[in-house]
């Protein structure tokens, strides 16, 4: 990732170096700039941005200037948008053209990108809950008890699961068992009593 940095750095110079080859000297003073930024990257905390005004003289062709994310003045999570107005000091260094402390115009603090980088904010819905222990805000991998014996999600029992719970069944279709198991039961002492009535023909053939 360092040769992509260097890449782009080094490429900050040379444009740099076109429009500012008079001002060796300059090396140790800060400036001021206006432009936007460039680009971002928001997993690696660095970027470009483009300067399109130095000192209050606007320049004929926009000058890259590096950026880190240390050096955005802005709560939280600190990045840059794509395109974003931006105020800034810079100085010159080895490498380039460096700023020293960036803000949004006239001093108001930066906007940032709406990207984090992945993994960073793992969001998770209200419902989550721990497959171990049934506690909230933590899955059963961060879960600091032991492994628990598992248990119906319906009903809690350890006895079953949730796809055998006599709970659930009973709740999805209440007082319906007990009938079905009676008529099923009328049904099948009809069909033994005639049974017998029905052997006699078949054994005199």
């Amino acid at each position: 990732m360092d040769s992509v940095c260097h890449q782009h750095y080094t490429g900050g110079c040379a444009k740099t170096e076109e429009g500012e080859a008079s001002s060796s000297e300059e090396d140790s003073s800060s400036f001021h700039g206006n432009g936007v930024c460039k680009w971002f990257n928001v997993r690696m905390g660095f970027g470009f941005l483009s300067m399109t005004n130095r000192d209050g003289v606007p320049l004929e062709t926009p000058v890259d200037v590096f950026v880190h994310q240390s050096k955005l003045q802005m709560e939280g999570f600190r990045s840059l948008r794509e395109g974003e107005a931006v105020e800034f000091t810079f100085k010159k260094s080895s490498k380039g053209l460096e700023s020293l402390e960036v803000t949004g115009p006239k001093g108001a603090p930066c906007v940032g990108s709406e990207k984090r980088p992945k993994g960073a904010l793992k969001r998770r819905s209200k419902g989550d809950k721990c497959y171990n222990c049934g506690g909230p805000n933590h899955h059963a991998k961060e879960c600091q008890l032991p492994p628990q014996p598992k248990k119906c999600h319906f009903c809690q029992s350890i006895a079953h699961m949730v796809a055998s719970c006599p709970v659930k069944a009973q709740q999805s279709s209440p007082g319906s068992q007990g009938r079905s198991s009676s008529a099923t039961g009328g049904e099948e002492e009809e069909a033994t009593d005639p049974a017998p009535a029905s052997l006699p023909p078949e054994s005199s053939d």
